[in-house]
């Protein structure tokens, strides 16, 4: 896996678009919701390829292989999913997430139109 630091959304979604025009399989991750104490805000973005590469964040640590991981299923099966971590989950502190925050990530797979 690759990790970088944080790139802005704009960054990481012309990343998204350059790796799906150079024929790669992927998706983006994108922070939809935060309470309490949360690594990235509302708005981040992560863009994965079905090898689990990946460019930007999306909260840090655990979290993001787990997004990660559920980002190559999004690609394989083609369905979005809305993923939620936070305490009140048991996998809380299996992901890092032990300080008291919860985000909600949903995660979809990446389509570009056919130039014309």
């Amino acid at each position: 896996m690759t990790e970088t630091t944080p790139l802005s959304p704009q960054d990481v979604l012309h990343t998204a678009e350059s790796w799906a025009q150079a024929g790669r399989a992927v998706a983006v991750a994108t922070v939809i919701e935060t309470w309490g104490s949360a690594p990235r805000p509302v708005g981040s973005h992560l863009v994965i390829d079905s090898e689990g590469n990946f460019e930007g964040s999306v909260s840090g640590g655990c979290v993001e292989g787990a997004v990660v991981a559920e980002a190559v299923d999004v690609i394989e099966t083609g369905r979005p999913t809305t993923l939620e971590f936070g305490v009140a989950d048991e996998t809380a502190w299996q992901v890092g997430l032990s300080c008291g925050g919860r985000i909600r990530v949903y995660v979809e797979p990446v389509t570009i139109a056919p130039q014309s």
